[in-house]
C-alpha cells in the first residue's frame, strides 16, 4: 500500500469514527457585548477538523430569532440530550440513585440495630419517549421551576450478593463509596453540530446570540471643587450570572435597544416547550423594547428642548448604538467587578434650576390630587442646585445615576440623561433650600368664551400666573426658571422663551415652557408675572377631538 492510500485509509477510518460518535469540542466565548438590561451578545468559536458531528456541552439560552451560526464550512445543528460525565459536584443533586448509579456502596444506617447494606446501585433506566423531551430531569438545584422537580423515588435500590436492597435515604448515616472517580453521569442538554462540507481545514463555527444573565450598570462621579472646570469620571459594574467567561473581548453598549422578543426564549432550548414559547409569544412586555431582567430599568426621561445644543458632537455612523470595548476579561459565573470607563474634564456654570410643573391636564382641568398622589416628583414645584456643562467625553453619556463632591464631600446624587459627546447637559445636585420660591395661578374673573372644537364644548378662561422668588445666600445666584402651562400666552414679563412641548402638540390645549434665566445678588428678590388663556372642557369633552 503506497503512502498516500495509506493516508487516505487514516482518513477514511477517523470520519467513520466521527461520523459514529460526536466529538466532543470546547466552544469559547470569544467576546460579549453588554447591554444595560440583563440582556448580552454572545460570540463564541470553535474549530473542527473535518466533516463529522460535533457535540459542545456549553448550550446557550438564545433569545428567539438571535441564534445564528457563521462558518466557512456547511453546518446544521440539533439540540438534544445526551448522558455526559460531570463532577459530583457539579451535579449538585440530592437524588442518591443517580448520583451513584453504578458505584459499589457500603451503606451504615444511623439505628445501631440495622445491619449495613453492601452492593452495587441500580442504574435507572434512561428516559424514553415524551419523557426524555420533559424538563422534569434537569436537577433541581440548577433550575428553580416548579415544574423541573426531577422523578422522585423512595428508595435507594442496591444489588446486594444475594438479591435487591431498598434503603430508605432518610435512615442513611454513612455510605461510603468504592473507586469513586469523582464524576458522575447525567443526563443533559448539548448541541450537536452537523459538519457536511469544508471549504477549507480546519474550519471555524462562529456561534452568536442574545442571552440573558451578564449586564453593566454605568455610574457618574462628578467633582465639582475646582469652581472653573469639574472633572467626570464614568465607572461601570459588570455582573456575570450567564456561565463562565474566559479571556474574552467585553463591550459596553450604551443607547436603546430595541429587542422586540426579548421576552421570547429560542425554542431550540431545550428547557422551552411548544407551550411556553407561543405562551411567551403572546406576552408583550410593558414599555416596549425594555426588558426586567436583572436589574431595573431606569425610565429615558425626555430633556426640555432648551437644552438641546445643536453644537453636539458627532460620533459615528449608522444606529446610535455605542460599543465601548474595555479590552479582555476573564470572568467566573456570579462574579461582578467595578472598572473605570473614561473621565473628562469641562467648564461648567452653577445654576440654580426652579421647576415648576404644569397644573391641568389636556382638557384644561386641574390636577386631582389623587394624581399628585401617585407620582409626587413629577408635580413638585421646586429649585435646584445644578451645574450645566457639554459632555466632555469622547462618546455618549449614557442614562445613569451622577454622584456629586466637592473636596471629598459627597453632595448629592440624581440620575444622568443620555447626552451625545458635546451636548450640553443640566445635572441636578440637591435642593436649593436657600432660595425662597413662590408660584400661584389664578384664574382672571369676567365673562367666558364659549368654544365649539371637534364636536365639544370649551370655555375659553383667562389665567395670570405670578412667581416670586428672594436669595438668601452671600452671592450671586443665576436663577433659571422652568414653567410648564397649558394654553395659548398672551403676555409675560421679562421677554421668556416659550416653547412648545411635544406631549401638547395633538392637545384641543398646547403644551408650553416658559423659560427666564436671571441673575440674583445676594439678598435680591425678583417678581415676574405671565397671562395665558386656557380651553376648559365640559364634562366628558375629548381632549384629543379633531375640530
Amino acid at each position: 500500500m503506497s503512502r498516500a492510500l495509506g493516508i487516505a485509509a487514516i482518513v477514511a477510518l477517523l470520519a467513520s469514527a466521527v461520523g459514529a460518535e460526536p466529538v466532543t469540542v470546547k466552544s469559547n466565548i470569544t467576546s460579549v457585548g453588554l447591554f444595560k438590561n440583563g440582556l448580552a451578545v454572545v460570540t463564541r468559536s470553535f474549530s473542527v477538523p473535518g466533516t463529522g458531528t460535533y457535540l459542545i456541552a456549553d448550550v446557550p439560552e438564545p433569545v428567539h430569532g438571535t441564534f445564528w451560526i457563521e462558518s466557512d464550512a456547511v453546518v446544521e445543528t440539533r439540540a438534544t440530550t445526551q448522558e455526559v460525565e460531570v463532577s459530583v459536584e457539579a451535579a449538585r443533586t440530592a437524588d442518591l440513585q443517580t448520583a451513584l448509579a453504578g458505584k459499589e456502596v457500603l451503606i451504615q444506617f444511623r439505628e445501631a440495630n440495622t445491619p449495613a447494606v453492601k452492593g452495587q446501585v441500580i442504574k435507572p433506566e434512561s428516559l424514553k419517549g415524551e419523557e426524555a423531551w420533559n424538563r422534569s430531569y434537569y436537577d433541581y438545584y440548577n433550575y428553580s421551576s416548579q415544574s423541573a422537580q426531577p422523578p422522585q423515588n423512595p428508595f435507594l435500590i442496591v444489588r446486594t450478593a444475594d438479591g435487591l436492597a431498598y434503603v430508605d435515604p432518610s435512615t442513611i448515616a454513612y455510605a461510603k463509596v468504592t473507586g469513586a472517580t469523582g464524576t458522575v453521569t447525567r443526563r443533559r442538554p448539548v448541541l450537536l453540530f452537523d459538519v457536511k462540507e469544508l471549504k477549507k481545514t480546519p474550519a471555524t463555527i462562529v456561534v452568536r446570540y442574545l442571552a440573558k444573565g451578564m449586564a453593566w450598570a454605568p455610574s457618574y462621579r462628578v467633582d465639582i471643587s475646582d469652581p472653573a472646570a469639574l472633572s467626570i469620571a464614568q465607572e461601570a459594574i459588570i455582573k456575570n450570572e450567564l456561565e463562565a467567561v474566559e479571556n474574552a473581548e467585553v463591550y459596553l453598549i450604551s443607547g436603546f435597544p430595541s429587542v422586540e422578543f426579548a421576552h421570547v426564549t429560542s425554542p431550540l432550548s431545550l428547557r422551552t416547550s411548544w407551550a411556553e414559547f407561543f405562551t411567551q409569544l403572546s406576552r408583550r412586555p410593558q414599555g416596549g423594547a425594555q426588558i426586567v431582567s436583572t436589574g431595573v430599568i431606569v425610565q429615558q426621561a425626555v430633556p426640555s428642548l432648551t437644552d438641546l445644543a445643536m453644537s453636539a458632537l458627532p460620533t459615528g455612523e449608522g444606529p446610535d448604538l455605542h460599543y465601548q470595548p474595555i479590552g479582555k476579561r476573564s470572568l467566573a459565573e456570579g462574579d461582578s467587578v467595578a472598572l473605570a470607563v473614561a473621565s473628562g474634564k469641562a467648564s461648567y456654570e452653577g445654576i440654580v434650576e426652579w421647576l415648576i410643573p404644569d397644573t391641568r391636564n389636556e382638557s384644561g382641568r386641574f390636577i386631582e390630587d389623587y394624581q399628585r398622589q401617585q407620582d409626587p416628583e413629577k408635580y413638585q414645584d421646586a429649585a435646584w442646585d445644578a451645574v450645566r456643562f457639554k459632555n466632555p467625553l469622547p462618546f455618549a453619556m449614557t442614562t445613569a445615576p451622577a454622584m456629586f463632591v466637592a473636596d471629598g464631600r459627597f453632595l448629592g446624587q440624581r440620575t444622568s440623561l443620555w447626552t451625545n459627546a458635546g451636548e450640553l447637559a443640566t445635572l441636578h445636585i440637591t435642593k436649593a433650600l436657600s432660595l425662597r420660591t413662590h408660584a400661584v395661578e389664578y384664574e382672571v374673573p369676567g365673562q367666558r368664551e364659549l368654544i365649539r372644537y371637534g364636536g365639544n364644548d370649551y370655555r375659553k378662561v383667562p389665567v395670570k400666573g405670578e412667581l416670586s422668588v428672594s436669595n438668601h445666600r452671600n452671592e450671586k445666584v443665576t436663577l433659571v426658571i422652568r414653567r410648564h402651562f397649558s394654553g395659548e400666552l398672551t403676555s409675560a414679563d421679562g421677554e421668556p422663551k416659550c416653547t412648545l412641548l411635544e406631549q401638547g402638540v395633538y392637545s384641543v390645549n398646547k403644551r408650553n415652557e416658559l423659560t427666564w434665566s436671571i441673575d440674583l445678588a445676594p439678598g435680591a428678590e425678583q417678581s415676574l408675572s405671565y397671562r395665558y388663556t386656557v380651553l376648559v372642557a365640559n364634562s366628558g369633552a375629548d381632549p384629543f377631538a379633531v375640530p
